[in-house]
């Protein structure tokens, strides 16, 4: 269970680092509202944050 955490935060920290690195700010910000969501079971907007985040993505 402990590995299973590790690898989640590992796996968030680098994606906010790539997020961050090619979109900047709202790179950064819309990863961190996908992880909220996420957490907090509002399905409609983590899908709408990851749907924004690869469009953002894909024309970076």
């Amino acid at each position: 269970m402990l590995l299973f955490h590790a690898t989640c935060a590992a796996l968030e920290f680098s994606v906010g680092l790539l997020a961050q690195s090619r979109l900047g700010f709202v790179g950064l910000v819309l990863v961190c509202a996908g992880a909220v969501a996420v957490r907090v079971r509002h399905d409609g907007y983590a899908v709408g944050a990851a749907v924004v985040f690869t469009y953002l993505l894909l024309q970076a």
